[in-house]
């Protein structure tokens, strides 16, 4: 007489054992990192240190390495630039991020990253409206003397406008100079220098962080991953125009810019 197995001790049917477990979203592991960063001392150090905040560690190893994959094969999108006495370097924008490397815009869209921004800045934060080349970008500093001056995110929106760096690829000496409280009523600038590594996050008000890259030297490179939040997307015309002549001398050519805002949809870059 055969003996008869419960059904709580039957063994896995072959097709069980062999499915593999179901992939995590990319908003579902910043869920998960983000369910462990307590936000309330975040948010006081955010404040204390206006409108700043450094975190070494933020993005687990598994999403930092598949940002760096996409980094390299997006070298060949690079857009160089230069201005004489203030930068020096490469970029991509947001319009050949969304055609060659779609993981990126999940990741500036994932509603867990933006409602733990929202707890850190105590703002209402939205994306940047899809004609920003800026919403999110890849800077490249891979030749000597790549940089950029001392500058502010400047917002050219009528609300503010978040900035988050996200270190992707750092075998360089580059340094992120920065000075707290410079535009503070009655307070002190502060001073400070980091060499922000991948993974690592820093995220502040654009109008109020002075800061800059120092040059990088012949044979290293450095990649960072900037995303771009506001409090209100709409910008006033001349603003529009000064922003848009921006972003095409300074970072992503002419016709990634304009050809875009005329709304061809088209990347020739």
């Amino acid at each position: 007489m055969n003996a008869r197995v419960a059904p709580s001790e039957a063994p896995a049917s072959a097709s069980t054992l062999d499915r593999p477990a179901a992939p995590q979203s990319i908003d579902e592991r910043v869920r998960a990192t983000v369910q462990e960063l307590e936000a309330t001392p975040l948010r006081t150090r955010f404040v204390e240190q206006g409108s700043f905040l450094y975190l070494d560690c933020f993005f687990p190893p598994d999403v930092t390495a598949r940002l760096a994959e996409l980094a390299r094969q997006l070298v060949p999108a690079v857009n160089r630039n230069y201005l004489p006495g203030h930068k020096q370097g490469g970029s991509v924008s947001r319009h050949a991020i969304d055609r060659l490397a779609p993981d990126i815009a999940e990741l500036y869209r994932s509603r867990a990253l933006i409602g733990w921004l929202e707890a850190i800045t105590g703002d209402t934060l939205l994306p940047s409206p899809e004609d920003d080349p800026h919403a999110y970008a890849l800077y490249y500093y891979t030749r000597e003397g790549d940089h950029i001056g001392w500058h502010y995110d400047t917002s050219y929106y009528d609300g503010r406008r978040y900035t988050l760096l996200i270190g992707v690829i750092d075998d360089s000496s580059c340094r992120l100079d920065y000075e707290l409280h410079t535009r503070t009523a009655g307070a002190t600038p502060v001073s400070g220098s980091i060499q922000y590594p991948p993974g690592a996050i820093v995220l502040f008000d654009g109008d109020t962080l002075r800061h800059r890259i120092t040059p990088s030297k012949a044979g290293e490179m450095r990649v960072s991953l900037t995303f771009e939040y506001v409090t209100d997307a709409r910008m006033r015309p001349w603003r529009r125009f000064v922003s848009n002549m921006k972003d095409a001398i300074a970072y992503f050519g002419f016709r990634q810019v304009f050809r875009f805002r005329s709304g061809s949809g088209k990347d020739d870059a």
